[in-house]
């Protein structure tokens, strides 16, 4: 299997009402897409045209702090400035999601309000204008427990199953698998961040020759980890 990762390029900077879809498929038409590829799309830009974007009342941390713990269902650990909070999507997260960067002076961006239906609007229009519709995965950086270091996630997704679940059958081995579950989503996200960046202005990326699991799923549902199955909540 060859992995193809193409950037979109041309998108520039998007603000409250853009029409982040339209700006997309302009990009994407030059691309060819198929339904077979994953368009990975950074939340940041999703969260800015859909407005999830706060004024703060000053650019010190305590008008950081405040936003915070507004998104906040629960606050699980601080430290310093640091806050690892849940928010109403079920995510873990440092700051509930809320980041200043790549944000404009005085403003801070939220987590889009539902992810999954971000990818369905998305995926939806670009079927209706190209004809085709690859998979959509909206993405954000996440720290890890136990790792140094930040990488892509999914938080939302349209036209896959986030999770390839392999429970049940056997390695080359021949020994059963009892829980094995791939995070094909959070895979996409991380791969798709090598040629988009932190600071290149690239927000979105079409990944091609890997093949998803069919389906409509959901990163909220499918893939959150309920608390009863969590030994760290």
């Amino acid at each position: 299997m060859t992995l193809i990762i193409e950037p979109l390029t041309g998108i520039g900077e998007v603000s409250p009402g853009d029409d982040l879809a339209g700006m997309l498929i302009a990009s994407l038409e030059s691309l060819a897409p198929s339904g077979a590829d994953v368009l990975v799309v950074t939340h940041k830009v999703v969260s800015k045209a859909e407005g999830s974007v706060v004024t703060l009342a000053d650019d010190g941390p305590d008008a950081h702090r405040e936003v915070v713990e507004s998104e906040a269902v629960r606050v699980l650990r601080r430290r310093g400035d640091l806050v690892i909070a849940e928010t109403r999507h079920g995510f873990v997260c440092a700051n509930a999601g809320v980041d200043r960067s790549n944000a404009a002076l005085g403003t801070a961006v939220l987590l889009p309000e539902d992810p999954d239906r971000s990818a369905r609007r998305i995926r939806d229009r670009i079927r209706a204008e190209l004809g085709v519709a690859p998979a959509v995965a909206i993405s954000d950086t996440f720290g890890r427990p136990w790792r140094r270091g930040l990488v892509d996630v999914a938080l939302g997704v349209a036209g896959m199953a986030p999770i390839i679940d392999l429970r049940g059958t056997t390695d080359s081995s021949g020994r059963v698998l009892d829980v094995t579950e791939i995070n094909i989503a959070d895979q996409l996200a991380a791969a798709a961040d090598l040629v988009m960046g932190k600071a290149s202005g690239i927000c979105a990326a079409l990944v091609r020759g890997v093949t998803v699991p069919p389906g409509d799923g959901s990163i909220r549902h499918d893939v959150v980890r309920p608390p009863a199955e969590d030994l760290f909540r």
